[in-house]
């Protein structure tokens, strides 16, 4: 008897007919089924569509009933994603002068920016925040004031990794027998240690820890083949560590050893497109309530919050260089703020808080891609994702306007056309009729767009009645003059920074001193009441005044300007100004104390 399929697998057995009884009561249920058998849904979506900041129209967001944001709304609450971080491993498999010949193969295969700037760290409440944003329909994330996301320019300005070239594609899922003759074949292992790493994998992956265990002696004064075995195992470790970092968080998956069979083409694929596509599946899975745990490279999406809302988020790391990936341009650092905290200050973000091209200064070192214009999809083996830069034109200096709907990616055993469709990439770039007039200012977008935009996304992840601390509605009870006020110091203070970041270490100590004097004056009031504030006071003595070199940037609320020119002290008989940003110490008691308190040196004056 020919084989049938059952419940989606293959069986030989004989096919039983149904008895009459059987038949019966099968009509029987299929009389008794209701016309419409999804009430669950329908309720939920009757909730969903009534709350304040749910999407009202479910043309786009069809699958918002399953998303954490959908549950957080409802009362239910999530922990902080588990977030899988190799940064450290890499520094276990390094690439010395004895190794020089492995690391030029490493350097024309366009992977060797990955050694250096992968973060260490990576803040699990940030990244979970972001992670509640994502939309799987649109791929972006959905803010307060609209749609963001990774793009294909982001991905070559952070990394410095090749976006261009062949899709990586896969005909059919790898099996285990076929992941044991890869390891044999490639990286010159025997049979029995193939199968004995895979099975302890229990599946056709190897252990990162395998691989340096096995590879990682291997010098320059080695045979050519067991350099070529040890090039190949180092570009797995590196990929398993990096790009394609998956939840198992010890392993990387055989497959992509494939792609190094052949070492002089390694460099011919788009492994920033492929990072692109593992990283948008990988957070369309953290969507899901049930998933616990964040795969893919974190330093992308990490460097990307940085770039983008540097004023939230970020920590500078001034001794940069414009030539060097834009990852290694940020200090990676442990948000210390709640997944809660974190969701009310982006629930209150404005387009004003967002650095919408944040690589003018890099590109006289990395000029834009013009396939970030690419609209299609973009693929990583058997991972297909749609990617819309037509959702995101502010972040490309474009005036927003109303996208057309989202296409659902195909399916992806046709691949050969999703590669043809890549390869003539020039041909599916957005015309510029799709992409808009350029922006009078950043984040302008069409003024239908916001209307459309709140009728279709769920701005708001933080329920009213959940929130805590200083909120949008506590602010709109205070008195307008008092909001208004310190918005606008805000705001001035903000920008006067902002320019000090984009200086960089080319400027001088005193402008850096200046404009955080200029600064605290405007937070303090104190800019626009008297202008004895625009003359600092002394330093006091019992504080060190560090230089700008050893000085951290980010100064704590309260500053520490540097001393005046003249050395002598002021008289006991002057009071200090009480309207000061920093007041002189009260004198301690004693015949001497007006004269020795501002004295450095360690000998006391005589009386």
């Amino acid at each position: 008897m020919p084989p049938h399929t059952r419940g989606g697998y293959t069986s030989t057995a004989p096919r039983r007919r149904p008895t009459g009884s059987e038949r019966r009561r099968r009509v029987q249920l299929r009389e008794v089924e209701p016309e419409h058998p999804r009430h669950d849904r329908d309720e939920t979506e009757e909730v969903l569509e009534g709350a304040p900041g749910g999407p009202i129209d479910r043309c786009i967001l069809r699958s918002f009933q399953k998303h954490v944001a959908a549950k957080i709304w409802l009362g239910e609450d999530r922990a902080p994603l588990k977030l899988v971080n190799h940064g450290a491993k890499l520094q276990l498999w390094e690439l010395d002068v004895e190794r020089s010949r492995i690391y030029e193969t490493v350097q024309r295969s366009g992977l060797a920016p990955l050694i250096s700037c992968s973060h260490r760290v990576a803040s699990r409440p940030m990244l979970s925040a972001f992670c509640e944003r994502w939309q799987p329909e649109t791929t972006t994330f959905h803010l307060p004031f609209g749609g963001m996301t990774i793009t294909l320019d982001d991905v070559a300005s952070i990394l410095h990794i090749p976006i261009t070239g062949l899709m990586i594609s896969f005909s059919q899922p790898l099996r285990v027998d076929d992941a044991n003759a890869l390891l044999v074949e490639l990286l010159g292992t025997t049979d029995v240690e193939a199968s004995r790493e895979t099975e302890q994998c229990r599946s056709p992956s190897v252990r990162l820890q395998w691989l340096r265990e096995n590879f990682s002696t291997i010098t320059d004064v080695s045979s050519d083949d067991d350099i070529d075995f040890a090039t190949r195992a180092f570009l797995l470790h590196l990929v398993g560590c990096t790009l394609f970092a998956d939840k198992s968080a010890t392993s990387v998956g055989v497959v992509y050893l494939e792609l190094f069979r052949d070492l002089s083409m390694v460099g011919s694929y788009a492994w920033g497109a492929a990072c692109l596509a593992f990283m948008y599946r990988q957070l369309t899975t953290t969507t899901r309530f049930e998933v616990r745990q964040l795969g893919g490279y974190l330093t992308l999406l990490q460097a990307w919050i940085y770039e983008h809302f540097p004023e939230m988020f970020s920590s500078l790391d001034m001794a940069y260089i414009e030539s060097r990936p834009r990852a290694l341009r940020w200090r990676p650092h442990v948000i210390p703020d709640s997944l809660q905290s974190l969701r009310e200050r982006l629930d209150r973000l404005q387009i004003s808080d967002v650095c919408w091209e944040p690589y003018v200064d890099h590109r006289a070192e990395h000029p834009f891609p013009d396939i970030a214009w690419f609209s299609g999809c973009i693929k990583c083996g058997l991972v297909v994702e749609s990617y819309h830069p037509e959702r995101v034109l502010r972040q490309f200096g474009h005036i927003q306007t109303i996208p057309p709907r989202p296409f659902a990616p195909p399916r992806p055993d046709r691949s050969i056309l999703l590669d043809q469709y890549w390869e003539r990439w020039t041909d599916h770039v957005l015309i510029d009729h799709s992409r808009g007039r350029r922006c009078h200012y950043s984040g302008e977008s069409v003024a239908e767009y916001m209307a459309w935009y709140d009728r279709i996304s769920h701005r708001i992840v933080q329920p009213p009645h959940l929130r805590s601390g200083f909120t949008t509605d506590a602010r709109s009870s205070l008195p307008s003059h008092t909001a208004s006020t310190s918005d606008s110091r805000n705001a001035r203070a903000l920008r006067l920074l902002r320019h000090v970041i984009s200086g960089g270490r080319q400027q001088s100590g005193d402008y850096f001193w200046g404009a955080l004097n200029e600064a605290h004056s405007i937070l303090a009031g104190s800019d626009e009441t008297s202008a004895s504030h625009s003359t600092p006071s002394p330093a006091p003595a019992s504080h060190s005044t560090p230089s700008p070199a050893t000085r951290p940037f980010f100064c704590p609320p309260t500053f520490v300007y540097p001393p005046p020119a003249s050395v002598d002290p002021p008289p006991a008989t002057v009071d200090p100004d009480p309207s000061s940003p920093v007041a002189p110490p009260a004198p301690a008691s004693g015949p001497t104390a007006s004269t020795t308190v501002y004295v450095r040196s360690k000998r006391k004056k005589k009386t």
